[in-house]
């Protein structure tokens, strides 16, 4: 890509997108185009085209998409697989059409097998059942890489899948309805230690701005010694990259990568879920009792993405675990003390 490049960054307000265009516009280039969802509805294909037609993108990222944690999935499969195949498509065959000369497509780990040898290779795709709860999900991603796939054969695009592991960073979603794991862990965390502060303007100010607090989580708040309560057992293994680390090695990936082969996109290793929120309990400063319900559902046992491919090309992540969750904390209290 040119400095001068026409570059669009689909879901430019979302974690990953928001981390693209961030990365972009830090080195430097200068034709970034963006449209909110209120300016341009992605599952609408006519409004897709006519974008299409009058900003003629050179460069696409494909970082739009409809996603959520294990509850949202489970709750909501047809909203998920509905949604981001409608999206997938239109920019797909918009960006084939107006002779986009390279197109990045952003999917997710949850595509493997839920009992894929571990660490997960790019071959092992469709070789085993999905995990049960966020199959639509993956369904609809897995279905995109065929997209990707099926274009550069028919047609010589220049269209490459990537699958990122577990993301977390600046502009996640801290909705305790739908969001993943991380963000999840550190909105907990800081509610029970300002419950236990007696602060109750900070949590009023916390769900002001990122949204109502469940029933029972504001149950627990309100008790003496407040408790975090999380879903599953804690022993499924999960890795996770910074959303910095992810946009750097998606606009490396866009300049240095010829190919279009499948290549996934992570750290290469992981901790379990126990770890990690006993890490993000440190970060927030919660004094209190972390309890698991190993009633509710841990998912895929674990989720470990072999990086091998991507490292031997000459990238590696730099954030850690604790330095990205500090960061994306700041980030969480900056967020509070603006105006929305």
């Amino acid at each position: 890509m040119k400095k001068t490049s026409e570059i669009f960054v689909a879901g430019h307000r979302g974690l990953v997108g928001s981390a693209i265009f961030r990365h972009l516009k830090a080195e430097g280039y200068t034709n970034l185009i963006t449209r909110s969802h209120a300016e341009l509805d992605l599952s609408d294909q006519t409004a897709v085209n006519a974008f299409f037609d009058e900003e003629k993108p050179e460069y696409v990222f494909l970082a739009a998409a409809r996603v959520g944690g294990i509850m949202a999935n489970n709750t909501y499969p047809a909203d998920f697989i509905r949604v981001n195949l409608l999206i997938q498509t239109h920019i797909i065959d918009a960006a084939y059409r107006h002779g986009v000369e390279k197109l990045l497509f952003l999917g997710s780990s949850c595509i493997y097998p839920r009992l894929a040898p571990q660490p997960m290779k790019e071959e092992y795709l469709l070789t085993g059942p999905l995990e049960p709860t966020n199959s639509a999900y993956a369904v609809a991603k897995i279905a995109g890489i065929e997209m990707c796939r099926s274009y550069n054969r028919q047609h010589g695009t220049s269209f490459l899948p990537v699958m990122p592991t577990n993301l977390y960073g600046p502009n996640d979603n801290f909705d305790l309805m739908t969001s993943h794991a991380l963000p999840a862990f550190i909105r907990k965390f800081h509610l029970a230690k300002m419950a236990a502060e007696g602060d109750r303007e900070a949590i009023a100010k916390d769900e002001d701005c990122f949204g109502p607090i469940p029933a029972d989580i504001r149950i627990s708040l309100s008790v003496n010694n407040p408790r975090v309560i999380l879903w599953g057992t804690g022993q499924p293994k999960r890795e996770f990259l910074y959303a910095d680390d992810l946009a750097h090695a998606c606009v490396w990936l866009m300049n240095n990568y010829e190919e279009s082969d499948l290549i996934n996109i992570g750290t290469g290793e992981d901790k379990s879920i126990r770890e990690l929120a006993e890490i993000a309990k440190a970060v927030v400063g919660f004094k209190g009792d972390l309890i698991f319900d190993s009633s509710k559902p841990d998912g895929m046992p674990r989720k470990l993405l072999d990086v091998s491919k991507l490292n031997a090309l000459g990238w590696q992540a730099e954030t850690g675990v604790e330095e990205g969750l500090r960061r994306t904390y700041q980030w969480y209290l900056n967020r509070q003390a603006c105006s929305l």
